[in-house]
């Protein structure tokens, strides 16, 4: 049984819920993760550094990326929070401003 704060924060995402978006979160997924790959000094040095706040924000949003960009919808309104597309993909954002910027 879902609870009526799950189906609140549900429709919060409906307006997320668009195929574009869905490629564009599974796209700077992807590309960060193959930064980090190829070469962590330079991806680090560009993006300011990792330290104690960038890299587990750096994990979060590339894992609810992936989770967001493949359609998997949480039931239980804590994972839907979790695995926000609000939040990851403005963290992914941020991340690609500072790495082109």
């Amino acid at each position: 049984m879902v609870s009526d704060f799950a189906q609140k924060i549900a429709k919060l995402h409906v307006a997320m819920d668009k195929a574009p978006l869905r490629a564009l979160s599974l796209i700077l997924g992807f590309y960060h993760v193959v930064m980090v790959m190829w070469d962590p000094e330079q991806y680090a040095q560009a993006i300011g550094g990792f330290n104690a706040i960038i890299s587990p924000l750096l994990i979060w949003a590339v894992c609810s990326s992936m989770v967001f960009g493949v359609g998997f919808k949480p039931i239980r309104w804590y994972w839907q929070l979790l695995f926000s597309p609000y939040f990851s993909l403005t963290i992914l954002l941020y991340l690609t401003a500072r790495y082109w910027l």
